[in-house]
């Protein structure tokens, strides 16, 4: 099986997935692949947005259910309480929209928002209204980078094998930046209560 093959066998299920989780690059990702004619782009941007607006809408309400149990387990998720607390008193429902684009706290901000006092078709209605922006967004994000991927490589169709290289390359160096911002967010974090 080609890298063509497995794209179009499960591009779509991988779009789901990451959009329920942090899924920024994966949408990139299937955004570049739709321009290459691996994936449809529409359909890559509609799974995306009704894969994240139910992640958050689950998350949401988890936090709604076992908000209490959660900050006491997840004590990371208990610190990002005051930081999301500070966030919606500012701007309301148009943080939800925000929370979507803030990186460590697309899963944390609809869990926190859960457990405190914003009404929940407030929520729904922004979440759907940030999930329809994110998708677009970062599918044009993912498109673009595709087309200047092909138009870098000249013919897609002798030098796709490059050009998916060279997108998977970006994306695993933009996840190892993030992650190691993470780490070092979480470490300036322990000395700060020590």
């Amino acid at each position: 099986m080609d890298i063509a093959q497995l794209i179009q066998q499960y591009g779509y299920a991988a779009v789901a997935l990451g959009a329920l989780l942090e899924g920024e690059t994966v949408l990139i990702l299937a955004a570049a692949s739709a321009h290459l004619g691996y994936l449809k782009l529409p359909a890559v941007v509609v799974v995306a947005a009704v894969a994240a607006f139910v992640g958050d809408n689950a998350y949401f309400f988890a936090g709604r259910l076992y908000g209490p149990r959660l900050m006491q387990r997840f004590p990371s998720l208990a610190r990002a309480v005051p930081r999301v607390d500070r966030f919606v008193g500012r701007w309301h429902a148009l943080a939800v929209v925000m929370l979507r684009f803030a990186y460590g706290l697309r899963i944390a901000g609809p869990i926190v928002l859960g457990a405190g006092r914003m009404r929940t078709l407030t929520f729904v209605w922004a979440n759907a209204l940030g999930a329809a922006i994110w998708s677009l967004l970062l599918g044009a994000i993912g498109w673009g980078f595709g087309h200047a991927a092909a138009r870098l490589f000249g013919d897609v169709a002798r030098a796709e094998h490059i050009a998916l290289g060279v997108v998977i390359a970006v994306v695993a160096l933009v996840g190892a930046v993030h992650f190691a911002a993470r780490r070092r967010l979480g470490r300036s974090e322990e000395r700060g209560e020590e």
